[in-house]
């Protein structure tokens, strides 16, 4: 029975010690993400509105940014207010009149783990970021 205890108060400061290894490594901040996510990329010119029948995922960046991906796009919402509240572990929720998302629209923040309403952003316009074709070379 002894033994059973100390393997397992062996394992559980194991456990302990790579657990707090893990958290060691330093988060990357907001505009960080932000900066690796856009790596490689171009921005194109802003648009008011973004049609969200082509919106495949989206992507809350803490604090920075909503990301917006279509296709081989991604645009990048920085809202004009409210982007101080924005937290990954949030839901966005979204209400329309028409088919698109546009800078005039607000959306609701709801924290995914207590489904409670936790404030809003209100949008801007919307930057999209591409790859830049490959140049062939030359024989």
């Amino acid at each position: 029975m002894i033994r059973i205890a100390t393997k397992l108060g062996l394992l559980a400061g194991a456990l302990m010690l790579a657990g707090t290894a893990a958290d060691a490594r330093p988060r990357l901040t907001g505009e960080e993400q932000l900066a690796k996510l856009l790596e490689g990329r171009v921005a194109g010119k802003p648009v008011n509105c973004i049609m969200l029948s082509n919106v495949q995922s989206s992507q809350v960046i803490d604090k920075t940014a909503i990301i917006y991906g279509s296709g081989s796009t991604i645009y990048v919402q920085r809202p004009k207010t409210g982007a101080d509240s924005l937290d990954s572990n949030d839901i966005l929720v979204t209400r329309l009149t028409t088919s698109q998302l546009c800078s005039i629209d607000t959306v609701q923040l709801r924290d995914r783990n207590g489904l409670f309403w936790r404030g809003f952003v209100a949008l801007d316009q919307f930057v999209p970021y591409t790859k830049p074709p490959k140049v062939a070379l030359a024989d």
